[in-house]
């Protein structure tokens, strides 16, 4: 008889509570018996029904399949308890990343279509050392440093995925006007002067109207609107005006006075020592003080739904299998957390931390090797090719060394990460103007080349002033789309058909110092 019991207990799912000869009712029937009582010598504390707990998404360990049971019942744990809740486990990456040398090797070279263009790399180095037609040495590191300033930013990335967005994006900004620094400080040395000045001005130039504009287009492409935090937007706007004034100051001052280069030198290197203690200030409120307000994270938007895309099936399966569970369990079922896999949140390191560091350092150096030959051709493209240097310096140089800033911000713009974006391209502008540009300057300074100053052709200035001013009209309320977009481009597209016709008797009388 005791036998027959036990069989219909497991039969029913039902187990005898410990310690009591009770046996408790099915949970379908409920605690008041069949009849709505309960029966003789029944606890209504005994009626421990085999149902699966209420889970809380907190309370899981980082472990992609974890079993929970109900306290005295664990030795009945079997495969039906456990809980997929980590997509991981369905054939995704583990915690624990394993990094192989081939594997790694194969994610820095074909990260990206760009990357074809290495092989321009050796050709540019071997023509440059050959010495043949200072044309074709151009053109070829011209190309050559494109994939380079990629790989910066692809390894620049790579460790920003550890750092998080707001130090990703001045990571990026850093190295990728690594590009520029190297490249002005080679033209410093071979006295082109015209062509430092214009390069940095050009660069943030690009990286205000080209680069923001196409993340702006890109992004806004398959959304109504993107948000981003407008308050740190504006500050770095903000600084960008600053620097824009110190740039004024001493052109007005040129103009206007009759010091000549003797009072220009000194403003300009006494100007740059300020800019540099202010970008020290602008490190400190933005890594210290208030680290806060730039981890604030900004509000995602949803793409357009033009049709069905992969993942729709998945979280579809996803609601029909959630919606049967809570059909078939009645009010006594209960919720469980499905994490549907998300394409664009499942980014992980593809490469080592060293690795990633070594690829910045590799590409550095080879960025400076090819610089050095591009710079040195300069000459013969200006004076042969029918190029001013404005529009060379404006237009061509910044377009290769911001490929690394270029690729990152389109890149995370169209999956929704504007301040990522924003911080690339207005944060890489600011840099320029606050810290490259002023430690040319020094080291100008240094190096005993008075002509190099802070003093700009007007050209150059008004369109910068132009650039900035538009910037922050479409910033201010932290939100942007792709008509924006295609009006920063545009004002950048003018500016390129004028450098191209801007004559280069004018740029040299009216630089003076060049």
């Amino acid at each position: 008889m005791e036998e027959h019991r036990k069989g219909e207990a497991m039969a029913g799912g039902i187990q005898r509570a410990e310690g009591t000869d009770s046996m408790p009712l099915p949970s379908s029937v409920g605690t008041d018996g069949a009849f709505g009582l309960p029966p003789v010598g029944e606890s209504v504390n005994s009626l421990v029904p085999l149902r699966r707990p209420e889970i809380d998404a907190a309370s899981l360990s980082d472990q992609s399949i974890r079993r929970r049971t109900t306290p005295k019942h664990a030795e009945n744990a079997n495969l039906d308890d456990a809980i997929i809740e980590d997509p991981e486990a369905l054939g995704g990456k583990g915690d624990k990343q394993k990094y192989t040398f081939v594997g790694q090797l194969r994610a820095t070279l074909f990260n990206s279509w760009i990357n074809v263009l290495l092989l321009a790399v050796p050709v540019g180095i071997i023509l440059h050392y050959i010495h043949v037609d200072p044309i074709a040495v151009f053109v070829v590191n011209f190309v050559a440093i494109i994939p380079l300033a990629a790989l910066l930013g692809y390894g620049t990335e790579e460790i920003a995925m550890r750092t998080g967005e707001t130090v990703g994006g001045l990571l990026n900004a850093t190295f990728g006007n690594a590009v520029e620094l190297i490249v002005s400080i080679l033209a410093l040395f071979k006295n082109e002067i015209v062509i430092v000045k214009t390069s940095l001005i050009g660069s943030m130039l690009s990286n205000l109207l080209l680069v923001m504009g196409m993340s702006f287009f890109l992004g806004g492409i398959n959304r109504i609107e993107q948000n981003f935090n407008m308050t740190v937007a504006q500050t770095a706007a903000s600084l960008l005006a600053l620097a824009v004034g110190s740039l004024i100051i001493p052109t007005a001052f040129h103009t206007w006075s009759e010091a000549g280069e003797t009072g220009i030198a000194p403003l300009s290197r006494g100007t740059s020592i300020i800019l540099l203690f202010v970008y020290g200030c602008y490190l400190f409120f933005q890594l210290k003080s208030h680290t806060e307000m730039y981890n604030k994270p900004s509000e995602k938007v949803e793409k357009r739904r033009g049709k069905v895309e992969s993942g729709d099936a998945i979280k579809g399966i996803a609601q029909i299998g959630a919606g049967i569970s809570a059909s078939m369990g009645g009010h006594n079922a209960q919720s469980v957390p499905i994490q549907v896999p998300d394409d664009e949140d499942q980014e992980e390191p593809e490469l080592h931390f060293f690795v990633a560091l070594f690829t910045l350092a590799a590409s550095t150096a080879l960025v400076g090797v090819c610089a050095e030959a591009l710079v040195s051709s300069i000459d013969v493209i200006t004076t042969r090719g029918h190029i001013s240097e404005t529009f060379v310096g404006l237009i061509l140089l910044p377009i290769v060394g911001n490929a690394a800033e270029h690729a990152t911000a389109i890149t995370v713009a169209m999956k929704d990460k504007m301040d990522l974006s924003i911080g690339v391209a207005v944060g890489s502008s600011m840099q320029i103007a606050l810290l490259v540009l002023p430690l040319i300057v020094v080291i100008g300074w240094i190096a005993g080349k008075d002509d190099m100053s802070l003093y700009f052709d007007g050209f150059q200035i008004a369109v910068l002033f132009v650039a900035v001013l538009l910037v922050n009209y479409l910033i201010q309320d932290g939100k942007s789309h792709w008509l924006e977009g295609m009006l920063l481009m545009t004002l950048y597209l003018i500016i390129s058909v004028a450098a191209w016709f801007y004559p280069a008797k004018s740029e040299r009388t009216g630089s003076g110092a060049s």
